[in-house]
């Protein structure tokens, strides 16, 4: 069973749904307290806040580049042989992927110090899974069309790339004013691994050439390995009919892999109208060290298929030639299984957006309910406008991904803010986004999508995001 594996996961892991990362709308939105978690440095008005729980944050997203379920999937009266073979196998390179998240808020909330109110704090707990799987460009070719056309090519192995993770994070958040036009924030997160699996650093290749002994010689160079940590123990929970959830829950709560990670933000104020932002996440690893299978595949091998010796084939009329070959291969290149503990590093990101603020709505006061005082650098709430522009980068395996994005952000007095992005990144030059935050006394609703422009046809969309929240938040000073 478990040498099934390998090929089952990597085959799995081509048809994870999408996944879209970069928080654009989110970032910065300092009306939603949920926005400590893309910049922990971000200026804070609220006294405490709590959200509510398993509710107060949830999002997924999903994006694909250079193919959509649409361009083979759809009743265009085209052979759909021909439309995998024009718009995947021949069309994508080995930099195209698919990948794809959720979130999660368990708990979140936060508070201003009250012996010292130039503090806020802010702790929780947030389930989290995604995964990415690049375009295996030569497998994908040998696959479909095979090497009968392609002798002497070589298909890299290093084009197979998949990765996927489930873990729960416990965090908690300084974040400090210094200055009026100062704000640094520091976050520390607990990682406890539920589910891993990756296969990101293969090597080799195989190669068919014209053979001496016989019509064909192949060769087969492999550095491959898929490491898992938790799946044996979940395909095992499924197969005996239940305690999945048990089981998910005890890996969640430190029963599983350990790890540490840590955010760092800082929001740094130009003049009262005009503000830049900045923030890395997820500087940190996970210790896979418990329900752990390593498969591999090492070793090189060249043969010319079964060679019939006739002396021994008549010597002996019951010799297996084909199971002789077979051994032979399996010597020189070893499907084997270990339990060795490894190390992931999480996906890195980074933020920063410079912000211009315009149109006053109102001028603060020392008796103002907030934590800016008159001379205070950061009047963000103050102005009916914001107009600016974003930065996201996030670390991958094949290189690190780029996303720009401009924004405008309305507010309407305390009780309503909009949102309104265009992002241009790998995956779309037309995404347009939109968030709204909604207060209705101390209850905080937000909701947020990307890409709106392709909600009309999901199936026919390279990006698709959503997030939506609800919070009890304390604007007045205690």
């Amino acid at each position: 069973m478990k040498n099934s594996l390998f090929p089952l996961i990597i085959l799995f892991t081509g048809y994870i749904s999408s996944y879209a990362q970069n928080k654009a709308v989110l970032y910065d939105f300092q009306e939603i307290p949920q926005a400590l978690m893309v910049n922990p440095g971000m200026n804070t008005f609220y006294n405490w806040y709590a959200g509510v729980p398993f509710i107060s944050g949830i999002y997924a997203g999903g994006a694909t580049s250079g193919l959509t379920v649409n361009d083979i999937f759809a009743a265009d009266g085209l052979d759909i042989n021909q439309k995998v073979r024009d718009r995947a196998v021949n069309a994508l390179s080995k930099r195209d992927e698919v990948n794809g998240i959720f979130q999660v808020d368990i708990l979140n909330g936060g508070f201003r110090g009250q012996k010292d109110p130039a503090n806020f704090y802010s702790f929780g707990m947030y389930v989290e899974g995604y995964a990415l799987n690049y375009w295996p460009k030569d497998l994908a070719i040998l696959a479909f069309e095979g090497n009968a056309d392609r002798l002497g090519q070589r298909f890299d192995l290093n084009d197979l790339n998949a990765s996927g993770q489930f873990i729960n994070v416990f965090h908690f958040g300084i974040n400090r004013q210094i200055k009026n036009n100062l704000t640094l924030g520091a976050r520390i997160k607990l990682y406890s691994g539920i589910l891993d699996f990756n296969s990101t650093n293969n090597n080799g290749y195989f190669e068919t050439i014209v053979g001496e002994n016989n019509l064909l010689r192949n060769t087969l160079v492999s550095d491959m390995r898929l490491r898992t940590s938790g799946l044996d123990a979940l395909i095992e929970a499924n197969d005996n009919g239940g305690g999945i959830g048990s089981l998910l829950t005890k890996r969640g709560f430190f029963g599983g892999d350990p790890g540490l990670g840590f955010d760092l933000g800082v929001t740094y104020n130009l003049n009262k109208q005009t503000v830049i932002t900045g923030s890395i996440l997820d500087i940190g690893l996970l210790y896979h060290t418990s329900d752990v299978t390593n498969y591999t595949l090492e070793g090189a091998a060249s043969v010319e298929g079964v060679e019939i010796i006739l002396p021994e084939a008549l010597n002996d009329p019951n010799a297996d030639f084909w199971e002789d070959l077979v051994n032979e291969i399996e010597e020189l290149i070893p499907f084997e299984e270990n339990s060795k503990n490894y190390v992931t590093l999480r996906p890195i990101k980074f933020y920063s957006s410079i912000r211009y603020n315009f149109g006053k709505q109102g001028e603060p006061t020392e008796a103002c309910d907030c934590d800016i005082q008159p001379d205070s650098g950061d009047r963000s709430l103050y102005y009916l406008n914001s107009l600016g522009g974003q930065l996201y980068v996030i670390n991958r395996p094949r290189g690190p991904q780029f996303a720009v994005t401009a924004f405008y952000q309305r507010r309407f007095a305390k009780v309503l803010a909009l949102k309104a992005t265009y992002t241009v990144d790998k995956f779309t030059a037309s995404n347009i986004g939109l968030g709204m935050s909604l207060q209705a006394g101390p209850v905080n609703l937000y909701i947020m999508g990307d890409n709106l422009l392709s909600y009309g046809n999901i199936a026919d969309s390279n990006y698709a995001s959503l997030q939506l929240g609800l919070n009890i938040i304390s604007w007045e000073r205690n």
